[in-house]
């Protein structure tokens, strides 16, 4: 019964005592036994693409923690791949792609509706997911929202600055727009299979979306985020969305309402007081703690759960970090987290 599961009730508007919990990134290599589980998959992508092993990522944080929900373990870079563009790790390094320059790089990628053979052990991952899962613990399926894909597809690797992605928008809007509307539509039919295959809940990831700025932002951020959202939900009727406009800062403002988005994730750039009030007067807001906090736990840790926890107490909330755990995390913190939180 999708009522029992605390995350769709945040989702829905209700408002909980104890807000329910995920972390970004939390199968990852801050868990000795992610780390185990990815040393026999060979690399990242093998991991990412052997259905049982990504699986088996994604429940090892909910067998140790318990957590609300379980995020599909995948990555945003999967549709380039699918798309047709050259995808590789470099280790220490990350990910590295062939880059689009112009008109020649968009010229051999595939189209909207060829990327499910590609993603079909992603699609097989989730299907998985959805039995094996916790009857309390909601599946989130997810993506890379367009503009950040196409940071990377235009660099090759991931910027400070995404300086690539704006000369070729300022340069040749053309090509840019062409490879927004591609990725745009490409994450309709990705996320669209995500939710057949079983996902409960998507959630949108436009890490770079900071970067935009006045109009930019509406037109690259906001109005992809909108149409990806509004046709998920014809399709796929009452499924919730949650957008993840990474350091928008003042345009988190009326986010939700403008998307269309049943809950809006939050960076720890903001501060929880001004966004329960700016922001959660839309709905469900999730955030916003300090992913260094996990690493150096202490009274801090515990006071900032509690801090951001009564912050948003008036309204829905959802528990998680402003942005992924990182590796060298302790996972004993999170208990500790988790025990503040719940209480």
């Amino acid at each position: 019964m999708a009522e029992t599961k605390k995350l769709l009730r945040s989702l829905a508007g209700e408002v909980q005592d104890v807000p329910p919990a995920w972390l970004m990134r939390q199968a990852g290599r801050y868990l000795p036994e992610y780390r185990a589980t990815r040393a026999e998959a060979g690399d990242f992508l093998s991991l990412c693409y052997n259905s049982e092993l990504a699986a088996e990522v994604t429940l090892q944080p909910i067998r140790r923690y318990g957590f609300d929900a379980a995020i599909l373990f995948a990555d945003i870079l999967l549709l380039p791949q699918a798309l047709g563009a050259d995808l590789w790790f470099v280790t220490g390094e990350g990910p590295r792609l062939s880059t689009i320059t112009g008109a020649e790089g968009l010229a051999p990628l595939k189209g909207k509706d060829d990327i499910h053979e590609h993603m079909a052990p992603v699609y097989e991952t989730v299907r998985i997911l959805s039995r094996e899962l916790p009857k309390e613990t909601t599946l989130i399926g997810f993506a890379g929202a367009p503009w950040t894909v196409a940071t990377y597809m235009i660099a090759g690797r991931g910027t400070p600055d995404q300086a690539p992605a704006h000369k070729l928008k300022a340069e040749d809007r053309e090509t840019f727009d062409a490879l927004m509307e591609l990725l745009t539509a490409s994450t309709i039919e990705y996320l669209s299979k995500q939710v057949e295959a079983g996902a409960e809940v998507v959630k949108i990831f436009d890490s770079w979306a900071g970067s935009l700025k006045g109009e930019d932002f509406t037109r690259y951020a906001l109005e992809p985020a909108k149409r990806i959202i509004a046709e998920l939900k014809s399709r796929h009727p009452g499924l919730p969305c949650i957008a993840f406009p990474r350091e928008a800062g003042e345009q988190y403002v009326g986010f939700a309402k403008a998307t269309g988005a049943d809950c809006v994730a939050l960076d720890n750039s903001v501060d929880a007081g001004w966004a329960a009030e700016n922001v959660q007067v839309d709905g469900c807001v999730q955030g916003n703690m300090d992913p260094k906090l996990m690493v150096t736990g202490g009274q801090k840790l515990i006071d900032e759960t509690k801090r951001i926890k009564e912050a948003f107490s008036k309204g829905p909330h959802i528990f998680n970090l402003g942005h992924g755990i990182t590796p060298d995390a302790d996972p004993e913190n999170v208990t500790v987290m988790l025990e503040a939180l719940r209480g």
